[in-house]
């Protein structure tokens, strides 16, 4: 492999220093998510309440396989918007 595709692979594919620099930002995400459910601002009950968190779940174990920067900029910047959304007493269309 060349210098300049091993260069341009590193733009692209998340290594393990980009994963790892991540981690806490996601982490915290996915627990302030988490903890937004419960918000009584929120129409849910208990058994909607359980059924989202677990769809939280799901979504971030899926977006944990992610590699590529790009892809895993756009899911935080997502779950951004969604946490905010959250905040103000809104349900995000993703976890409907």
């Amino acid at each position: 492999m060349s210098l300049l595709s091993k260069q341009m692979k590193g733009l692209i594919w998340a290594t393990a220093e980009d994963l790892a620099r991540n981690r806490g930002q996601v982490l915290s995400l996915y627990r302030q998510i988490r903890r937004s459910i419960n918000s009584p601002n929120l129409p849910l009950n208990l058994a909607a309440r359980l059924a989202k968190k677990a769809e939280v779940k799901a979504i971030f174990m899926l977006a944990s396989e992610e590699r590529s920067l790009h892809n895993i900029q756009d899911l935080v910047d997502a779950a951004d918007y969604s946490l905010s959304l959250l905040r103000n007493g809104e349900i995000p269309k993703y976890i409907q």
